[in-house]
C-alpha cells in the first residue's frame, strides 16, 4: 500500500494537484513530534484497518470503502511530511466523490419504483439463442454447481464479485497519488458511466435470472456468490443481497455494472498498458462475465450492454478531451512566423531548423 501510493517522479502534466514531496529543513523540539507521527501513520492506520476487518470483515459498500482509501491516502500525505495542504487536497477530491456515489445508490434504490414493469423476455431469448435453446445460467449451473457444497471456482467467483466494490476506487487512489491527470479522466468515465446506468435502468427495468427463476420462468437457480457467502460464516458480507433497502433495486440489471466497470479498465488503460498488465486488464472482465452468468446474477446481453456502455464512456470522454484541446489551441491563434533573417555562417538556416518545433515560438 505504502508503494503504491508514494508520488511517482513529478511530470508537467501530471503534477496539477498532486501532493509534492515535502522541501526544506526544519529544526527545534517541533521536527522530533513531526517525524514520530510520520512514522506513525501508517501503522496507526493498519492496526485500525485489522481491527475492523477482525470485527467486522471486509468493507464493501461505497461509503465504507470511501473512508477507508480517504484514511490511507491521509495517512499517506502525513508519512510523507504534508501539512494541511495535503488534508485539503485529499478533502478536496475524495468528499465530493463520496457524496456523488452515495446519491446515486440512493437514487438506484427509488429508482426501481418505474411506472412500468421490468422486462424479461428479450434478454432471455437473446440468452436462449447463444445457448442454443437454454440459457447459459441454467446450463452452467446445472452443470457446474453444488448446493452446499462449494468448490474451489465458487470461493474464487465470490472474490472476483465482491471486487467490484472496490476495484475502481483502488485505481482512482493509485492514480490520485501518482498521476493526478489519470485519475480525473478515469474519474470522468466512472461517473459518466454510473449514471447512464442509472438512467437505464429508469427506462428499462430488466428482471435478473435469478429472479425470472423465482417467478417460474426458468428452471431453478442459485445466487451463488450469496449462497456462498451465507455458509462461510460472513452474513455481513451477504447482506449487500438484503432486499428491501433503500438502496436496493432487483432489476437493476440491464446493463450489468458489475461488468462494465472492469470493461472500463481495460479501455482506459490498454493504449499504454504492459504486456503482462493487458493479460489482466482482458482477464478480470471474462472472469467477472463467468461470475456473473454463473451465479445467476446476470443473463449474458446485460453483460454486452454493460461492454458497450463502457466503450462509450471511455472513448466518448477521450473524443470530448481531444476536442476541447483541439478548439483550444485554435482559438490560441497561428503560430508567430519564424524570424528568418540572413544571418552570417549558416545562422539562418539554424533559425529555419528552430522554426519547425511545433511550440510556434524559437528556443533562446
Amino acid at each position: 500500500m505504502t508503494r503504491m501510493l508514494r508520488p511517482a517522479p513529478p511530470t508537467p502534466s501530471a503534477s496539477a494537484g498532486r501532493l509534492r514531496p515535502a522541501t526544506g529543513s526544519r529544526s527545534g523540539p517541533r521536527t522530533g513530534a513531526v517525524a514520530r507521527l510520520r512514522l506513525l501513520a501508517w501503522p496507526l492506520y493498519l492496526a485500525a484497518l485489522l481491527w475492523y476487518l477482525r470485527a467486522y470483515g471486509l468493507p464493501y459498500t461505497n461509503d465504507l470503502v470511501f473512508l477507508w482509501l480517504i484514511g490511507a491516502l491521509l495517512a499517506a500525505g502525513v508519512h510523507s511530511g504534508h501539512g494541511p495542504r495535503g488534508f485539503l487536497l485529499v478533502l478536496r477530491d475524495w468528499v465530493p466523490v463520496m457524496a456523488v456515489v452515495w446519491t446515486y445508490s440512493l437514487l438506484r434504490g427509488y429508482g426501481a419504483h418505474t411506472p412500468w414493469g421490468p422486462y424479461l423476455w428479450p434478454q432471455q431469448r437473446a440468452d436462449e439463442l447463444i445457448g442454443l435453446g437454454q440459457t447459459l445460467t441454467v446450463r452452467l449451473q446445472h452443470g457446474l454447481y453444488t448446493p452446499g457444497s462449494p468448490h474451489w471456482y465458487d470461493y474464487a467467483a465470490v472474490t472476483v464479485y465482491m471486487s467490484h466494490f472496490f476495484a475502481v476506487f483502488v485505481v482512482l487512489a493509485v492514480l490520485w497519488r501518482r498521476r493526478h491527470d489519470r485519475f480525473r479522466q478515469l474519474l470522468t468515465c466512472y461517473l459518466a458511466l454510473t449514471f447512464a446506468g442509472f438512467a437505464t435502468y429508469i427506462l428499462y427495468p430488466a428482471v435478473p435470472p435469478w429472479l425470472a427463476a423465482q417467478e417460474g420462468h426458468l428452471p431453478a437457480l442459485t445466487r451463488v456468490v450469496s449462497d456462498v457467502l451465507g455458509g462461510s460464516g460472513l452474513p455481513r458480507a451477504a447482506s449487500v443481497f438484503e432486499n428491501g433497502s433503500q438502496f436496493a433495486n432487483d432489476v437493476a440489471a440491464m446493463p450489468s455494472l458489475h461488468s462494465a466497470y472492469p470493461a472500463m479498465l481495460l479501455f482506459f488503460f490498454w493504449p499504454t498498458a504492459a504486456r503482462w498488465l493487458r493479460v489482466l486488464l482482458v482477464g478480470y472482465p471474462l472472469a467477472m462475465t463467468f461470475t456473473l452468468v454463473y451465479g445467476a446474477e446476470h443473463f449474458l446481453v446485460d453483460v454486452f450492454v454493460g461492454w458497450a456502455y463502457a466503450a462509450a464512456a471511455v472513448y466518448g470522454v477521450r473524443w470530448l478531451r481531444e476536442r476541447r484541446r483541439t478548439r483550444s489551441l485554435a482559438a490560441s491563434g497561428p503560430a508567430p512566423a519564424p524570424d528568418l533573417a540572413v544571418a552570417p555562417d549558416g545562422a539562418q538556416a539554424g533559425a529555419g531548423a528552430r522554426a519547425t518545433v511545433p511550440t510556434g515560438r524559437l528556443d533562446p
